[in-house]
């Protein structure tokens, strides 16, 4: 009987079978897409449009790379990249795979933790050596400031150390609304900014940046891999997290414990 006979993605006439099924009303709409998907061969190998977005910085840095090597190894697949530093609700807005820095809330959502990164003090060279070393988050008072509003947007800068919580209320000249102009600022020796260690990575290997005030930097915020299917999930999102899993797990860029 039609109703209770399972799908079967390598028959002739699977696709008539999911439109007879939809027809009388078995298939509610949320697996009308999966079940098309299954006969049309999609969850066994890659193909289709898949959409993956990051924070901006991350996905230029971190996830392009990984999608242009996804790319040459799927040619059957296109993807939407959609990178902003806010965060997105994927079901809502028709996405296959997002890259989280934070606390989940979301229980709802599959996830893969893939490392974490630190909210971090840093300055130039050239501007540590022309107004000296901070020692104590209180010494941010007397320096030059710039504000990287997406990753710290508050100016009452929150550290962590042995003896507790501090908060310094600090005074910006310089706001910025993206984190690579307050990269660019830092390096050209205006003064000290807070970043995510995975903007800065090349910055801190090369020495063009400092990182400073480590004893008293907060905990590190967990890098996760999150999407809506499980393992069920067709080819191309399957193909895709595995991927992102081994690369963003070799990252030196990003801590891993």
């Amino acid at each position: 009987m039609e109703r209770t006979a399972p799908l079967n993605p390598t028959a002739a006439n699977g696709t008539a079978r999911i439109l007879v099924i939809w027809e009388i009303g078995i298939l509610s709409p949320e697996f009308r897409e999966q079940a098309v998907a299954t006969a049309s061969g999609s969850y066994a190998e890659p193909k289709g449009v898949l959409s993956v977005t990051a924070p901006v910085l991350f996905g230029q840095i971190h996830i392009a790379p990984i999608l242009t090597e996804y790319l040459q190894q799927n040619p059957s697949v296109a993807v939407r990249a959609v990178f902003y530093d806010r965060i997105s609700n994927i079901l809502d807005e028709g996405l296959d795979v997002a890259i989280r820095i934070g606390h989940l809330k979301d229980s709802s959502v599959f996830a893969t933790p893939v490392g974490s990164i630190q909210r971090l003090v840093c300055a130039s060279p050239i501007y540590l050596k022309k107004y000296g070393m901070p020692g104590h988050p209180s010494d941010l008072i007397d320096h030059e400031i710039i504000q990287a509003s997406t990753v710290e947007p508050s100016t009452t800068w929150q550290f962590e150390s042995s003896t507790g919580t501090e908060s310094v209320k600090v005074s910006p000249r310089l706001q910025c609304s993206q984190n690579g102009a307050a990269i660019a600022a830092a390096k050209q020796g205006f003064g000290i900014t807070r970043l995510m260690s995975y903007q800065i990575g090349e910055e801190l290997k090369n020495g063009s940046l400092t990182r400073i005030l480590r004893d008293y930097e907060p905990k590190p915020l967990p890098v996760s891999i999150i999407h809506l299917e499980g393992r069920q999930a067709n080819a191309k999102i399957r193909s895709f997290i595995d991927l992102a899993i081994d690369r963003l797990r070799a990252s030196p860029y990003i801590d891993h414990y």
